[in-house]
């Protein structure tokens, strides 16, 4: 008995683990998310329009630095974080392609400076695109296997 209880302990402890391990921090500074860039640019922007011209300028050489995001299918909740940008922010997840039609996607906006929010959604195979519009972000890879 006491290992059959050890068992369903040992289980549950897993299963709270594996939920945990399916959150996916996203935090946006200025212009970018950092756990696909790798590190701050400390990029400064006082409205999108800031963050347009920065992306269009920087491009070309931080692409090169993107790493593209892999899971496999599932359900996932991504958690955003807006780090220090003084106008509301969202997070926009799409399929690409033709996947844009199939695929799930999701969105939101409300995210002021020092505000967490998350998105929940059930990632099935495919090619996505994330970004953030309202923060002017380039899009960003993530991949579904």
């Amino acid at each position: 008995m006491k290992i059959f209880l050890l068992l369903i302990l040992v289980l549950i402890s897993f299963e709270i683990v594996s939920q945990e391990k399916k959150v996916i921090p996203i935090t946006q500074t200025p212009c970018q998310f950092l756990e696909v860039e790798g590190k701050d640019l400390n990029f400064q922007s006082k409205e999108e329009s800031d963050c347009a011209k920065i992306n269009s300028d920087s491009i070309k050489d931080r692409n090169k630095m993107f790493q593209t995001l892999k899971v496999k299918a599932g359900e996932y909740t991504f958690r955003v974080t807006n780090k220090g940008i003084p106008y509301e922010v969202g997070f926009w997840l799409r399929g690409t392609g033709f996947g844009r039609l199939i695929l799930p996607g999701i969105s939101g906006g409300g995210l002021f400076s020092g505000v967490t929010k998350d998105y929940s959604i059930k990632l099935k195979p495919g090619a996505y695109k994330i970004s953030c519009p309202l923060n002017s972000t380039p899009d960003y890879d993530l991949v579904v296997e």
